[in-house]
């Protein structure tokens, strides 16, 4: 997998987290996603139904103002902080995405989220924890 189109990929796959709305082509017609959340484990198959996973849990635009690329063999991982508002509220998240590509697609992608945080939560692991690095 050249290391331009795994980089590509995975920014457009950033504007889907942020936007809602996949590009031409980011998903195969027949992706697999396999969703580990910190007590519960979703899975989906098929580009409807993983686009529908991602608006059941997060069906607002969001911010992610931090992301790390690494390219793989098969495709890349991308690690993510997520930020969006959603009923008043403010929230936050980390995510690890490892994303297997076919015919220029993400075909299988593998999600960890920490869960999502609420302002109170931030605000009680910013008072309990200084972080190394941010």
């Amino acid at each position: 997998m050249p290391d331009t189109a795994a980089r590509d990929l995975a920014g457009k796959f950033i504007a889907f987290l942020e936007t809602g709305a996949p590009p031409d082509g980011l998903f195969a017609p027949d992706v697999f996603c396999d969703f580990t959340l910190p007590q519960w484990r979703l899975q989906a198959q098929g580009a409807g139904d993983v686009i529908a996973l991602r608006h059941a849990g997060h069906p607002d635009t969001s911010r992610v103002p931090r992301s790390r690329f690494d390219p793989t063999a098969t495709g890349f991982v991308l690690e993510v902080e997520e930020e969006w508002d959603a009923d008043g509220e403010s929230w936050y998240c980390r995510e690890l995405f490892r994303a297997d590509i076919a015919d220029g697609s993400i075909s299988q992608l593998a999600v960890y989220c920490t869960g999502d945080w609420d302002h109170a939560l931030v605000a009680k692991h910013a008072q309990a924890v200084t972080l190394l690095r941010t």
